[in-house]
C-alpha cells in the first residue's frame, strides 16, 4: 500500500477492524486500515513535504468545501470534511477523504456507526506524499464502492484538476482542467464550480 510502513497498534501490526476502530479513538492523528494493518495518514493537514503546500491545501479544501455547501443547500447530498472516515467493506478500507458527498440516507458501517459506506463522490487534495497513491492504489479500491459516481484529485502545485467519472458502461473516464477559466462540473450532484473559485487565494504561480 503506497511505499509507507504499517503502524504498530497493541504492540502488533496486524489488527481486526473492531481493534482498529477501538484504537483509534484514543489517537490524535488520522490512520488508515487496509487489510489488518495500519497506516499513517500523510498529508492531511499536517507538516507537508512543500513548503507551502499546507496553506494551499487548507485553503483548497475551504474554497471547495464552501462552494459545494453553497451549491448543495437544501439539496439531497451533502459533503463532509476530512473527520468523515469511510468504509469499503469490498476491500477492508477505512480511511478519512478530504471531502466525501453522500446522497440520502447516512448508510453507516455494520460495526461502527460514525462511519459511512456508500459515499457518491470523493474529492481529494493532493500532496507531494500522497499524489501518487491517490491517484493509483487508491483511486482503485475506491472503484470497489458501488456508489460511487466521481472521483476527483485537485493538485496543490499547480492548475490541474482530474474528475472521474463512471459512465454508463460502467467504465471511468477522465476529464481534465487546467486553466483558471474552466468550470469543474460535477454532475452527480449538479454541481458546477469555477476553476478560479476553486484556486483563489493559492498564490500558485501564473495564477
Amino acid at each position: 500500500m503506497d511505499m509507507r510502513e504499517p503502524v504498530m497498534a497493541y504492540g502488533k501490526t496486524k489488527l481486526t477492524m473492531e481493534e482498529y476502530l477501538q484504537w483509534e479513538k484514543t489517537q490524535q492523528e488520522k490512520h488508515e486500515y487496509y487489510r489488518g494493518e495500519i497506516f499513517t495518514m500523510e498529508g492531511h493537514g499536517d507538516a507537508l513535504a512543500m513548503s507551502g503546500a499546507s496553506h494551499r491545501h487548507n485553503k483548497l479544501f475551504s474554497n471547495l468545501f464552501m462552494g459545494l455547501s453553497f451549491q448543495l443547500k437544501g439539496k439531497y447530498c451533502f459533503p463532509y470534511g476530512s473527520d468523515m472516515r469511510i468504509h469499503i467493506p469490498e476491500n477492508t478500507l477505512y480511511t478519512y477523504p478530504d471531502i466525501t458527498i453522500i446522497c440520502g440516507d447516512f448508510i453507516s458501517s455494520e460495526i461502527d456507526e460514525d462511519t459511512v459506506v456508500q459515499p457518491t463522490v470523493i474529492i481529494e487534495i493532493l500532496s507531494p506524499s500522497t499524489k501518487n497513491y491517490d491517484r493509483g492504489e487508491k483511486f482503485t479500491l475506491y472503484r470497489d464502492i458501488p456508489a460511487l459516481k466521481e472521483y476527483i484529485l485537485v493538485d496543490t502545485a499547480s492548475i490541474r484538476i482530474e474528475a472521474f467519472r463512471i459512465n454508463d458502461r460502467g467504465n471511468w473516464e477522465l476529464e481534465e482542467y487546467k486553466s483558471v477559466d474552466g468550470m469543474l462540473r460535477i454532475p452527480a450532484v449538479d454541481v458546477n464550480l469555477p476553476v478560479a473559485d476553486i484556486y483563489e487565494g493559492t498564490k500558485i504561480p501564473n495564477l
